[in-house]
């Protein structure tokens, strides 16, 4: 599993013109891929990593500093271009394993005492944020130590 974690002065995500989400305070964006190897254990690992990472003003964390995080979930996050001019999404998990893990992913962070925003899984989106630092980290499961089953 693997995401992209960007700091957010504001957010917001627009699926048909419509406003469907927005932070309304500082926070953070998690743009999430799901691999078609991830399972729930690594959605529960990632999302406490997250929380508790010390991405925001004064080294705090989401639950530390109480802000919210918009999770927009983006199967492009394992697109191969290693071949040809064509991305291939052959590592990218299909709707029906990625977004129960989507979802877990966020009730994990809810858990932790975040304050979840969402975009609409499998929705052609609009993400508007402003970054803030400009900080962005990349998180993957596959970097970190397994997680305990």
């Amino acid at each position: 599993m693997r995401a992209v974690v960007q700091r957010a002065s504001s957010a917001s995500v627009t699926v048909e013109s419509e406003l469907v989400s927005a932070l309304d305070s500082p926070g953070v964006v998690v743009l999430l891929g799901v691999s078609v190897q991830d399972t729930e254990a690594e959605a529960v690992q990632l999302a406490g990593k997250i929380a508790h990472l010390r991405m925001l003003d004064d080294e705090a964390s989401l639950i530390s500093a109480g802000a919210p995080a918009l999770v927009v979930s983006q199967f492009t996050l394992y697109g191969d271009v290693r071949k040809g001019r064509r991305p291939s999404w052959t590592r990218s998990a299909k709707a029906e394993i990625a977004e129960p893990l989507y979802e877990r992913f966020i009730a994990e962070l809810e858990r932790c005492g975040v304050h979840v925003e969402r975009g609409v899984f499998g929705a052609m989106m609009e993400v508007a944020l402003v970054n803030s630092g400009p900080f962005t980290v990349w998180v993957d499961t596959g970097d970190l130590p397994a997680p305990q089953r």
